[in-house]
């Protein structure tokens, strides 16, 4: 389900109340592909409700390349939420998901192998609510600019 950012934070405390472990990830999941599933699915298997974190389309622009997304943040919330291991999906405008993880006070909040505890943006976030962090080695040879670069080389973009 697609839950608008403001009212994220009241079905969080519905879903603790009712004793769900709560589990959180983000990400700007452009183009999903197979390694995002899998991401995906292992980050769903740290809890009872898998809730993710969608980086709207001008927050991936700042983050990423004022060319990107590919895919509009209401399109790639569609396909998110069409995943089975996906409860809820909230998009959000900042760059990182500190304010969310202060909103929603996940049990854990999943991100991938390249970060460290120490690394981690949302870090001091998940220490003042509570939760800890896993981090999930991703999938080799699937990414997202792997795609794209794929693509160029095809249609012989520059």
């Amino acid at each position: 389900m697609i839950i608008q950012n403001t009212d994220i934070a009241a079905l969080c405390d519905i879903l603790r109340h009712s004793g769900k472990k709560i589990v959180l990830t983000n990400g700007c999941f452009d183009l999903l592909h197979a390694g995002h599933v899998t991401y995906l699915k292992k980050a769903a298997s740290f809890g009872d409700c898998l809730i993710v974190g969608l980086n709207s389309d001008a927050s991936v622009k700042r983050w990423k390349d004022e060319k990107r997304p590919i895919v509009d943040e209401n399109n790639r919330a569609i396909v998110l939420d069409a995943l089975d291991c996906v409860d809820y999906v909230v998009l959000f405008d900042e760059t990182s998901a500190e304010a969310l993880v202060e909103k929603i006070k996940p049990a854990v909040y999943v991100k991938g192998g390249d970060y460290t505890i120490d690394t981690l943006p949302e870090a001091g976030a998940l220490r003042r609510c509570g939760g800890h962090a896993q981090f999930v080695d991703m999938v080799a040879g699937c990414s997202t600019t792997g795609i794209i670069n794929k693509i160029k080389e095809i249609y012989m973009i520059k």
